[in-house]
């Protein structure tokens, strides 16, 4: 597994955001930013492919502004998040367990998809289960 070490954000352009990280059973760590009020409507913003959560950069200060909380992952591989070297685990399955994990700990409700690229995949189908 790879981690990429913090330095290597410093400085972004429109990326106030602190990390936030969400640690999966097997030790992987996986970014997210979470900004806004806990109890208002949360637009989950799933980036594709090449990027990550910076995509959302202009759209997280809008969503904000308005009252929303905003939670945007980096899918393992991306961004602050780990990067397996083992390409086989990169599977839909483990994309989508990795998301519904974090959903669960973060307690996400009211929830808005906000996808671009492939990021919609995992995220396809039922989100909770009941």
């Amino acid at each position: 597994m790879l981690r990429t070490p913090d330095r290597r954000f410093a400085g972004l352009p429109d990326w106030p955001h602190a990390p936030h990280y969400f640690e999966r059973p097997d030790g992987l760590r996986l970014h997210y930013v979470d900004e806004g009020p806990r109890d208002a409507r949360t637009f989950l913003c799933l980036h594709g492919q090449p990027t990550w959560s910076y995509l959302y950069r202009r759209m997280i200060p809008v969503f904000t502004a308005a009252g929303h909380r905003v939670v945007a992952p980096d899918f393992l591989g991306f961004g602050r998040s780990d990067k397996p070297i083992d390409e086989a685990v990169y599977t839909f399955d483990f994309h989508r367990r990795t998301l519904l994990a974090l959903i669960a700990a973060l307690d996400l409700r009211n929830i808005v998809l906000v996808v671009q690229d492939w990021g919609g995949c995992p995220a396809s189908g039922p989100l909770i289960q009941i």
